[in-house]
């Protein structure tokens, strides 16, 4: 089998969180300057964020395009099962955004990305759902794949019942079979597998951690 490589990435997280600092990650207060008004203000700021990460690694959209989050947009997901309790009606709109492709909808209009689109949850293993999604694309002949795994901010009431970074970040990577670094998976073990988000993948990324520990173990070596 072909080994995956990464080409490129960028991420992105808060100002604030723990004066991280590397030259591929947008600290933006405010994310979504790659989408009209109009489109922005329909996501939240992960989701935002997403967009701007693709459309750095995919300025012609020409790549296919797989979106990851365990969470998505759980606060607006909450705040309309709230309302179907109150015996509310929920707004179709607020529906419509509410699902997991909203985020690659929303981006696919506002740049015309007419490639296939792809968005999942896998329960804590999104990052091997991703690259393993991404490597049945290049070996079907595809060049180069955009994936982008991210969290929204959590919702109070869901504090401590589930793994969470804690605060919204997104970070996304181009992958081919032929250019960059190659990321390579070894087994783990199974009783140290972590769940890891999109800031662990970042620190992964940037160097700040050699490996990053999941069902597997990732690493990045030089080809």
């Amino acid at each position: 089998m072909e080994q995956i490589r990464l080409s490129d990435w960028f991420g992105w997280c808060p100002e604030n969180v723990g004066n991280f600092q590397h030259p591929q990650l947008l600290n933006m207060d405010k994310p979504g300057q790659s989408l009209p008004a109009m489109l922005r203000r329909r996501l939240d700021n992960s989701g935002r964020a997403v967009c701007d990460l693709l459309a750095r690694l995919d300025p012609d959209a020409n790549c296919p395009l797989i979106h990851a989050s365990r969470h998505g947009d759980a606060s607006r997901t909450l705040s309309m099962l709230k309302e179907l309790v109150s015996d509310e009606a929920p707004s179709p709109t607020r529906f419509s955004m509410s699902v997991h492709n909203a985020t690659l909808g929303v981006h696919s209009i506002a740049h015309d990305h007419r490639r296939p689109l792809q968005a999942l949850s896998a329960s804590g293993n999104e990052l091997e759902a991703l690259i393993w999604e991404a490597h049945g694309y290049l070996a079907q002949g595809q060049s180069s794949v955009v994936i982008a795994f991210s969290e929204s901010e959590q919702p109070r009431d869901y504090i401590g019942y589930t793994d969470h970074p804690g605060f919204p970040c997104a970070v996304a990577m181009r992958l081919s079979l032929t250019q960059g670094k190659v990321v390579r998976a070894t087994a783990g073990n199974q009783g140290a597998a972590g769940i890891p988000h999109p800031f662990d993948v970042i620190r992964w990324l940037s160097g700040e951690k050699e490996a990053l520990i999941a069902r597997q173990q990732w690493r990045l070596e030089q080809p």
